[in-house]
């Protein structure tokens, strides 16, 4: 998987927008999920096991047992006759109409608070425009925004679509929640530190909720880069991008998303339940979408896992299974990496407690380093065999791998895959209002999801992979959609018109040529298509007609004799 590509742009950047104050320095907090030592998110609950840390009767399993059984899967799962749409009609299952007109009320409400001599006007159509470019400058990628109306840089399917002007006026007044709410007390530590992202952020949740639920998904913590000055901004060493916002989100073996919550560095617990530390808490307040009791199955890494969460997660009719650092599995002591080591490669040992009443397992695989996995369901049989190198021999050799292993590394890797999507078209807009990198991150995050409905449901419908569109051309569709769709061509553009007398030369010598037919979407929208007579005959672009005829649609030039 590709490196994450740094976001430059946003180095020495500061947060000038009135909800926050600089962030003092040394303020920032720092975590990772891969590291052996609690962090200062894990704080509540290194203080729970501190107090009185219960002493487990732990008996270790012979070799040869067989797993547990499991009780059936009983939720409804995937479609099995998904209808399949256009891309831009994916996308729209995330940002639809409704959420678009929250956007465009207040953002409106934001220019008159502003200035009321300067309003805003912004629609629902010129709001999808401005998308539409933002999502077009995440394909070519051009350090400055300017350079894509600039006559030496100029991309047309930006430029076009909107003036420069214009575009950057949207930008500086885009909002999401009215300022006059804002709670006046910046020192209350209950007020929402995301009070400006607020309303976008339950719409878009909701949505991701709304999705069927698959049997298993796995829990994992996202970096939304960014370096310049905000409170929220979290540092971790091990992650492809170091600085940024943190995520945690629920996802799916293939990166589909179902819930997610931005991290404000205070976790508190789900009502009703015991407060198991800022790590176990996030776990609980993440499945709170699926249903209970329909035996689901949950993963998740060493920085979420601990006894109290598993047992917990088991109650609510949850099976679940993840690395655990050794100091978690409380009254139990394995043996030592240099035993293992000398005994062979693939050597494991598996223990099992009642805790709560929940049968809990506990396994130590050493491969060319060792791993501690936790499993309120999996157990190591069936073991299977995994090609390693070995360099004593300087041959590839087979070695054993219990189950629990297995069944981690298949169904844990949706977020790092998301990730990884992302990371390849990512938009690198600059801003010095936080919420805005925020925004265009969940925008990039709809649009990879969006793609990974689309794929699937294609090859539920037995499409061949050909006739798939990848991720850059799923994303360039929707990039097209939300720049035509709606859009009449004889709406007049805004601002001086900008160009020079050489590309006017150039765009005379090409105006012989056919234009390309817009996408279907654009075709059929019902807007501004009204026969147009022309004072030449120009051949038909219906495909498989040879004919010309004067007559033309005045939107799309789509003639049809």
């Amino acid at each position: 998987m590709a490196s994450l590509p740094s976001d430059s742009e946003d180095e020495n950047l500061s947060d000038s927008d009135d909800e926050y104050m600089p962030s003092k320095p040394g303020s920032d907090s720092s975590t990772s999920s891969d590291s052996d030592d609690d962090s200062e998110d894990d704080q509540p609950l290194s203080n729970f096991l501190a107090k009185g840390t219960p002493k487990y009767q732990w008996n270790k399993v012979r070799e040869g047992e067989v797993s547990v059984s499991l009780a059936p899967f009983t939720s409804q799962n995937l479609d099995d006759e998904p209808e399949i749409g256009r891309p831009i009609h994916y996308f729209q299952l995330f940002f639809s109409d409704e959420l678009l007109d929250q956007i465009v009320e207040q953002s409106n409400l934001y220019a008159c608070q502003v200035d009321p001599n300067r309003l805003l006007n912004l629609a629902r159509s010129e709001l999808k425009v401005f998308l539409g470019t933002v999502v077009y400058m995440s394909i070519f990628g051009l350090p400055r925004h300017r350079l894509y109306w600039s006559s030496a840089t100029r991309v047309s399917q930006v430029a076009d679509s909107m003036s420069r002007k214009r575009w950057e006026q949207i930008k500086k007044n885009l909002h999401f929640n009215n300022n006059e709410n804002l709670p006046e007390d910046r020192n209350d530590v209950n007020r929402d530190k995301l009070f400006k992202l607020r309303p976008f952020l339950d719409n878009l949740q909701q949505k991701f909720a709304n999705q069927v639920k698959p049997e298993k998904l796995c829990v994992d913590e996202q970096i939304v880069p960014f370096k310049g000055r905000s409170s929220l901004k979290q540092y971790n060493p091990k992650k492809p991008n170091k600085w940024g916002y943190k995520v945690f989100i629920a996802c799916d073996r293939d990166g589909l998303i179902h819930n997610f919550e931005v991290n404000t560095e205070k976790i508190l617990p789900i009502p009703g339940k015991d407060d198991i530390g800022a790590s176990g808490n996030i776990v609980l307040r993440l499945p709170a979408v699926i249903l209970k009791h329909k035996n689901h199955s949950l993963f998740f890494d060493n920085w979420f896992t601990s006894l109290k969460l598993l047992t917990t997660l088991y109650k609510d009719g949850i099976y679940s299974l993840g690395t655990i650092r050794k100091d978690r599995i409380h009254g139990l002591t394995f043996s030592s990496d240099n035993v293992m080591k000398k005994k062979s490669q693939g050597t494991y040992e598996e223990y099992e407690a009642t805790i709560e009443d929940v049968k809990l397992f506990a396994l130590k695989w050493f491969d060319n380093k060792s791993v501690c996995l936790a499993s309120t369901f999996y157990r190591s049989h069936p073991i299977d065999t995994v090609e390693r190198f070995a360099r004593k021999e300087k041959t590839k050799i087979n070695i054993q791998r219990p189950n629990m292993v297995k069944e981690y590394n298949l169904f844990m890797g949706g977020v790092d895959l998301l990730d990884g999507l992302i990371s390849y078209y990512r938009i690198t807009l600059r801003s010095r209002k936080w919420y805005l990198k925020i925004f265009f991150h969940f925008i990039d995050l709809g649009i990879v999801t969006a793609w990974i409905r689309y794929k699937a449901d294609m090859q539920i419908a037995g499409m061949e992979k050909k006739d798939i569109l990848d991720s850059l051309g799923f994303r360039a569709e929707v990039a097209e959609g939300l720049c035509l769709l709606g859009k009449s061509e004889n709406t007049r553009k805004r601002g001086r018109p900008s160009g020079s007398i050489k590309r006017n030369f150039e765009e005379k010598k090409k105006r012989s040529q056919t234009k390309p037919i817009p996408q279907f979407d654009v075709r059929t929208d019902q807007i501004g298509h009204f026969p147009c007579e022309k004072e030449q005959r120009q051949r038909c672009k219906k495909p498989g007609c040879g004919l010309k005829t004067f007559f033309s649609a005045s939107n799309v030039m789509y003639t049809y004799v």
